[in-house]
């Protein structure tokens, strides 16, 4: 299956959470494939990311600056928007910020997502619907091979609690209120650690890493023999695009159901080796210490996806390896800290990407 800029092009799409990092090059990309884009989000909190950086505002057909969790507020908007399809992506989605807010953590990305639904649901234009989720929705065992789609949910840390949940909403809405209907379809899609450039969130590896270059501080590694499915923003994307069309088309019913997104199985860095191949790319400069004890706040080790439903069902395949997934992101933050024209570099970049899967 290929992106068919025919499906398209006019659609009216609600894409939430859209000024954070991956929802901001879902944007440019959904811009790109002509659709017609409506925002629903919190302000964006970096004002070095992508959003900003690109001044990615003016691509958007509306925008409502408010809270998920808030249900007037959702509601409101879509039934002004009257989108056809939806692509959910507001959340809190940092683990070690859903230890120090839990509630509000819970808020985000449980009733949040409820209260999308709920708004959605009197609507008559909806054609699909895609909840982004995680691949930390899973009950960890620390497996040496990758979490499969039917494998069971949970979490330690509330975040990846809060994400176990969000799946069961949706699989509650699904079979609750659509079971047996042609339209709309509903779908959730897991993806591994994502990155890439305009990412400027706290507590998250390569930003941090941008961070101590520009303090000329020391960054500090906490799990440095961690493995995690790394992957460059626009692969999962890709899936996600990919997915939503199936779900759009009239055999939509048979990929109403969870996908994962994740990098091949023998491309897997640990955290240590992740950040010397940066170092490589980005700044010789670039120092690092190791933590010398586990971190307080329990992350696991080792977390890896098997995505051959998707390869299989959607004809989805990593496009990018870690290191080219690496080399871009360096490439983009370079670009930035030169003061280059980062909507160009982006849109460069996605060029870069959309020529390597045709």
């Amino acid at each position: 299956m290929a992106i068919a800029a025919g499906f398209w092009r006019g659609r009216r799409v609600l894409l939430t959470g859209h000024t954070g990092f991956k929802g901001s090059w879902l944007l440019l990309w959904l811009q790109q494939l002509g659709a017609e884009v409506h925002g629903f989000a919190l302000a964006p909190e970096q004002p070095q990311g992508l959003f900003q950086a690109a001044q990615l505002a003016s691509l958007l057909a509306s925008e409502c600056i408010a809270d998920i969790a808030q249900p007037a507020a959702i509601h409101d908007y879509v039934q002004a928007v009257q989108p056809q399809l939806v692509f959910h992506l507001a959340a809190q989605p940092l683990v070690r910020e859903s230890y120090r807010h839990p509630l509000s953590t819970f808020a985000s990305n449980v009733m949040g997502t409820a209260n999308l639904l709920e708004a959605l649901r009197p609507l008559t234009s909806l054609r699909a619907v895609l909840v982004i989720s995680s691949d930390k929705c899973y009950q960890n065992q620390s497996w040496p091979w990758g979490y499969r789609e039917t494998d069971k949910l949970g979490g330690h840390d509330p975040y990846s609690a809060s994400k176990a949940c969000q799946e069961l909403v949706l699989s509650s809405y699904r079979a609750s209120f659509y079971a047996g209907r042609a339209q709309p379809q509903l779908a959730t899609a897991r993806a591994g650690n994502v990155i890439g450039g305009g990412d400027w969130s706290p507590e998250r590896l390569l930003p941090d890493a941008m961070r101590a270059l520009q303090t000329g501080q020391s960054l500090l590694l906490r799990a440095p023999d961690s493995i995690r499915p790394w992957q460059h923003v626009l692969d999962c994307l890709h899936g996600y695009l990919l997915l939503m069309q199936a779900l759009g088309s009239v055999d939509g019913a048979a990929f109403a159901q969870a996908w994962n997104f994740g990098p091949a199985a023998d491309d897997k860095l640990s955290v240590r080796q992740l950040i010397t191949q940066l170092a490589r790319h980005c700044d010789p400069d670039l120092q690092w210490t190791e933590a010398s004890a586990a971190p307080h706040l329990q992350e696991a080790d080792l977390l890896l996806l098997d995505s051959s439903l998707a390869r299989s069902r959607l004809g989805w395949r990593p496009c990018w390896t870690a290191q080219q997934a690496i080399a871009y992101s360096a490439d983009w933050f370079a670009a930035q800290r030169a003061g280059q024209d980062m909507r160009s570099i982006s849109l460069q970049q996605l060029a870069d990407f959309t020529a390597a899967i045709a």
